[in-house]
């Protein structure tokens, strides 16, 4: 063997192999009920509706995924026995974080000045019980600290859009109608921050457009908490930024700093209906909406630093008639999304202390 080829064989043997792309995803499955406990109850019982999920989730095998429809309860019960779940449906995500979301708090106020107290619309986040539609994470990959930001007032947030509201009211009222997490993915290559939210919807309210504002902001939120580091903003973002109601700023301001892989379905609805008048690429859209105003939406998104190579994306959306699409179908009315993302290896990866389940 000559010098020559000897250099190339060693140089070849001294590279170091290419990082495995890691798979992030987000998804509403419906995991919500109409009271406390029912959620567990359903999983415990092997509800049809649950095992569907689970085997969205396990055919999508994500290394970790945000579900932004999953209630919360005290102990965790319902989230550690959804994960046994998943096991039994062939996925294990050990590692899991939930904590107490803003839907369903009591606030003791009369928020939608209706004359009547502890109704959903008086929560922090509207909800008919604590916890109800709250947000959790599983990921095969460790967990570090998670920085919470849930009791953040929307009145702090550096121009804000809250409307007119009484000193009592802004003093207690908060920004996030779910949440606003930071959560640590450690992987091989070093610490990925999962920035993770679920955003009221900016329809039902009236012509001081609350929640339209409330959108706005929970996103315009991301716009002053960016780590510096390796990031993926994901979540229901409840905005279509074409044919969708609200108010398109924020998340376009977060497209200048982030990248959109646009994930594509590989199948879309007949553009029929509802859909009919839409502007939108229909393959981008991740919520079945077709029965109602305004149609298929495109609500739920990832968008990664552009420091990050995106490997691959789509939407968990199959054609009818193909093995998972009954699944999908008994699931939710939102469809999965994901993204691959390959992180290049830390010079000198911090040290991060592991999060204990929740």
């Amino acid at each position: 063997m000559g010098l020559r080829a000897a250099i190339c064989l060693w140089l070849l043997a001294a590279a170091p192999a290419p990082a495995e792309p890691v798979r992030i995803a987000t998804w509403d499955p419906g995991l919500t009920r109409k009271g406390p406990g029912l959620l567990l109850r359903d999983i415990d019982r092997g509800d049809p509706q649950v095992l569907a999920a689970a085997t969205v989730i396990a055919a999508a095998a994500p290394d970790a995924i945000l579900l932004t429809g999953f209630d919360w309860d005290h102990d965790g019960r319902a989230l550690e026995r959804f994960s046994e779940t998943l096991r039994g449906a062939g996925l294990d995500l050990p590692h899991r974080f939930a904590a107490r979301p803003n839907s369903g708090m009591a606030t003791g106020l009369d928020l939608d000045r209706d004359g009547r107290l502890g109704e959903a619309d008086d929560a922090q986040g509207w909800g008919q019980f604590t916890g109800q539609n709250g947000m959790a994470v599983l990921s095969r990959l460790p967990l570090g600290p998670v920085t919470d930001y849930t009791d953040t007032l929307w009145r702090d947030l550096p121009g804000h859009l809250m409307p007119d509201s009484t000193d009592e009211a802004a003093s207690v009222q908060r920004l996030s109608s779910t949440a606003h997490w930071d959560v640590p993915v450690r992987t091989p290559e070093g610490v990925l921050h999962l920035l993770a939210w679920a955003a009221t919807p900016p329809v039902f309210d009236g012509p001081e457009d609350r929640n339209g504002r409330r959108n706005h902001d929970e996103a315009a939120f991301w716009l002053h908490h960016l780590p510096d580091a390796p990031f993926v903003l994901a979540g229901n973002v409840n905005l279509d930024l074409i044919d969708g109601d609200g108010r398109a700023q924020a998340v376009q301001s977060l497209l200048r700093i982030a990248q959109d892989p646009q994930p594509r379905g590989a199948w879309q609805p007949p553009q029929t209906g509802a859909n009919a008048g839409q502007r939108g690429d229909p393959a981008l859209d991740t919520a079945d909406f077709d029965d109602d105003e305004p149609g298929n939406l495109r609500v739920d998104y990832l968008l990664p630093a552009r420091t990050l190579n995106v490997m691959a994306s789509g939407v968990l959306w199959p054609a009818p008639g193909e093995p998972l699409a009954e699944a999908v179908e008994a699931a939710s009315d939102h469809r999965l999304v994901w993204v691959d993302l390959e992180l290049s290896p830390a010079q000198t990866p911090a040290p991060i202390a592991a999060a204990g389940d929740r």
